[in-house]
């Protein structure tokens, strides 16, 4: 298991290691894994100052990323314990119609949605991207078989006291599904950060351009420059870094829950 754990790095390795490299060495035979001559500070200072808006694509990434994030997880949530703790007619039909929509390839709905966009003024804009992220039919289906888990006496016992949907939702059931939320989230984080199809299509302005359109860019205009390319590579999976390691434990947690009580 650890060999294969290793095998699995070795991309990874290699890049963070050109990355620190003059240009002439990153394909060097053998492979010089640990470099005898060190170029990090020349290549990661042309990555974030050099002609290629870097940063501004950068924080582009991480405010698109965050918001769909945060929307996704709380229009998924809410879907989620509607569909398992309030009865309401066709509920069950209704959930297996929004299931089937699972079903349809994401690039049958390109252009309709380009079309919609279009008309409503969200095409070339960052509200746009946001919007078709934070609705999540995956989503809202890993929550709720963690909402189905649990007991109908805890809302019970709270409809006894006076409360009402939404107090039950925020203070009762949502603590107890954090774990499966935090998953969630975590995955939808990475999705979103990791998508280059969707900006692709509703973004025009390079002012607006996420980090994977400007990594296209920027290895557009350094092909030649393989050290840098992988120095813009290494930066951009930082984030995605930071955020598995903070919430790796309630990524464990939620899927140990997940495998126990499915």
């Amino acid at each position: 298991m650890a060999l294969l754990g290793i095998v699995f790095l070795l991309p990874f390795i290699w890049m963070l290691s050109a990355s620190l490299k003059p240009e002439a060495d990153v394909f060097k035979y053998p492979i010089e894994w640990i470099p005898q001559t060190w170029r990090a500070a020349f290549n990661y200072h042309s990555v974030w100052f050099g002609k290629a808006n870097f940063t501004l694509y950068y924080w582009n990434s991480i405010k698109v990323t965050a918001l769909t994030t945060l929307l996704s997880v709380a229009v998924s949530s809410m879907a989620a314990y509607g569909f398992t703790k309030i009865r309401f007619p066709g509920r069950n039909a209704l959930f297996v119609l929004v299931l089937a929509t699972y079903m349809i390839p994401a690039e049958a709905t390109l252009v309709p949605l380009f079309i919609i966009f279009r008309s409503t003024g969200l095409y070339d804009t960052h509200l746009g991207l946001i919007l078709l992220g934070g609705f999540s039919v995956l989503g809202t289906f890993l929550l709720r078989q963690f909402f189905a888990s649990l007991s109908n006496e805890y809302i019970e016992s709270a409809q006894i006291d006076g409360a009402g949907h939404i107090r039950i939702f925020l203070s009762i059931l949502f603590p107890l599904v954090r774990p499966a939320i935090a998953t969630y989230a975590i995955l939808r984080f990475i999705w979103t950060w990791n998508d280059f199809q969707t900006p692709l299509v509703f973004l025009n302005s390079k002012t607006l351009y996420t980090l994977q359109l400007g990594m296209n860019a920027f290895a557009d205009r350094n092909g030649a420059f393989y050290s840098l390319i992988m120095a813009a590579s290494v930066s951009a999976i930082v984030p995605l870094l930071v955020v598995f390691i903070l919430g790796q434990k309630q990524v464990i947690e939620g899927i140990s829950l997940g495998g126990v009580k499915g």
